[in-house]
């Protein structure tokens, strides 16, 4: 049975996503605050943001660079990343973003399998973007420091040009957007690719549930290198007339000088800021009356969790949403006027979607319930938010997207009589700390590398503090003297810190099934 949204379908126009956001501004928008740069209190307006992405276009353009090209965005979240990563879009390139932590060898492996012609990074970046740059082909020029580095072009030289924007044609239905980089269900990460329809249609999607309005203003301290970030964070906010508060990193005080200081009215978080501020003593004692909405993403959020939260913020709606790169990434939101809905659910389908829940045994599908909650089986999804693929792979995108269109989330969920969903357990292999995917194929690669080690496994253990880490088995190789510290540190070196592994088990073998297919589930009874 087919579950659709409860909310009538939104139309989608055909506009790339720089004509969607930008193209209608009035008079009176061009000279409202879009962008305020969190560190120093800089503000941009429309108009100027307009500007910028103008500008940053005909720069890009007189570089030789425009559709069909691929161009990595390695930054945090400064007011600059909104006009490079427009202005790219503009020029009718496709952004690939990286994310800032990732290590030298992991961007030289996004760069190559991306095939970027051009790296847009930061100074504080630098050592990993050259690094990445060098494995991955690219010459000193072809790297360009925002901020400015020597030997290195910046964005201000580049703006000093002056060379208009180009003049592009695309079909937003199927030209690339971006190309975020995600781990899927399983394996290794895979380039996601996102045409302009599938942002401009999540935009329109989210926003009956997700009511930004002109004068919110939005802290941005989810990385916009991440599709929530992006999609949520910057779109939907420009998309509104909101004004962006950016921060390159998470930082309690910080973020709770910023939340009052700017008086800040929505905060779209992971579950570790959500537990921050229903917990920390530093957030007791914060003015946090201005918030009117918080939403939790990327990670599972629960009741209780959003109860406690509750607490801190009594002016506000604590909200869940549910989504994967692959979706754009929103597909469930809990609305924002549904407070007889469980917090601790994702919600209802966002417009335009529909989904089945299928018995991964059987694959038969399950009903929706007159009354009461179904038998759980795995969420599968359909709208204009679906990705077209995995870049270059097209047997993972058939394990994927099934001929019917439906996107196989690897999320094990219920839907009730309302269409109210739940997520109950996941099939898919994936590990998430604090947010971010940690694929456990990618760590048990690594492992393999070590001259001392014979084999290794990597699951998600749930620690002290409940979060999921990255837990590695490791069988020794003959006569190796290896610790679990040895084991923790090689990977530490090698890796962006959110994938480190953080617990290590020796083990005699590691449980395989008769086609050589790692046996997590024995491993998580261990």
């Amino acid at each position: 049975m087919v579950v659709r949204s409860p909310h009538p379908d939104v139309e989608i126009p055909d506009l790339s996503l720089y004509d969607f956001l930008f193209g209608s501004l009035t008079e009176e928008d061009l000279g409202r605050t879009a962008v305020v740069d969190g560190p120093t209190g800089e503000a941009t307006t429309f108009g100027a943001l307009r500007a910028q992405v103008d500008a940053v276009a005909g720069a890009v353009a007189a570089r030789g660079l425009g559709v069909g090209d691929v161009v990595a965005l390695h930054s945090p979240n400064v007011p600059a990343f909104i006009s490079v990563f427009h202005g790219l879009l503009r020029a009718g390139v496709t952004v690939t973003t990286l994310n800032a932590l990732a290590s030298g060898p992991e961007v030289g492996k996004q760069l190559t399998a991306s095939g970027s012609k051009a790296l847009i990074t930061v100074s504080p970046l630098l050592a990993q973007a050259t690094e990445g740059a060098e494995a991955a082909g690219l010459s000193r020029d072809d790297v360009v420091v925002m901020d400015g580095a020597e030997g290195y072009s910046n964005l201000r030289d580049l703006l000093a040009a002056g060379a208009p924007a180009p003049e592009v044609s695309f079909d937003p239905a199927t030209h690339l957007a971006v190309l975020p980089y995600s781990s899927g269900t399983t394996g290794l990460p895979k380039g996601v690719m996102l045409t302009h329809r599938n942002l401009v249609a999540n935009v329109l999607q989210s926003e009956p549930y997700i009511p930004l309005v002109r004068d919110d203003v939005v802290p941005a301290v989810l990385p916009f290198f991440h599709i929530y970030g992006m999609t949520v964070l910057m779109n939907c906010a420009l998309q509104q007339g909101s004004t962006v508060v950016t921060m390159p990193r998470f930082d309690l005080p910080e973020y709770l000088r910023v939340i009052t200081e700017h008086r800040a009215t929505v905060l779209f978080v992971a579950p570790p800021i959500a537990l921050a501020l229903a917990k920390h003593p530093l957030a007791l004692e914060a003015d946090l009356s201005s918030v009117r909405i918080m939403m939790s993403g990327a990670a599972p959020f629960d009741a209780q969790l959003a109860a406690a939260v509750g607490e801190r913020l009594p002016r506000a709606r604590v909200m869940q949403g549910y989504g994967m790169s692959e979706m754009s990434p929103v597909s469930h939101v809990v609305p924002f006027d549904r407070d007889d809905i469980d917090p601790g659910s994702i919600g209802l389908l966002v417009a335009n979607m529909v989904a089945k829940v299928v018995d991964p045994a059987t694959g038969e599908e399950i009903e929706q319930p007159a009354e009461g909650t179904s038998a759980p089986g795995e969420l599968l999804c359909a709208g204009p938010n679906v990705m077209v693929g995995y870049l270059g792979n097209e047997a993972e995108t058939r394990d994927t997207i099934d001929a019917d269109g439906f996107l196989h989330t690897g999320d094990v969920v219920t839907v009730d009589a309302e269409g109210v969903f739940h997520v109950v357990d996941r099939l898919k292999e994936l590990i998430k700390y604090k947010g971010y995917q940690v694929p456990p194929a990618e760590l048990e690669a690594l492992l393999l590398s070590h001259p001392q080690i014979a084999d290794a496994a990597v699951i998600g253990v749930v620690d002290d503090d409940g979060e999921e880490i990255p837990k590695a088995f490791v069988v020794r190789a003959e006569g190796a003297e290896l610790s679990a510290e040895d084991v923790m540190e090689y990977v530490a070196a090698r890796v962006a810190p959110y994938k480190k592994v953080r617990a290590v088990q020796f083990t005699h073998a590691v449980p395989k099934s008769a086609s050589g297919k790692i046996l997590r589930k024995e491993l998580r009874a261990a």
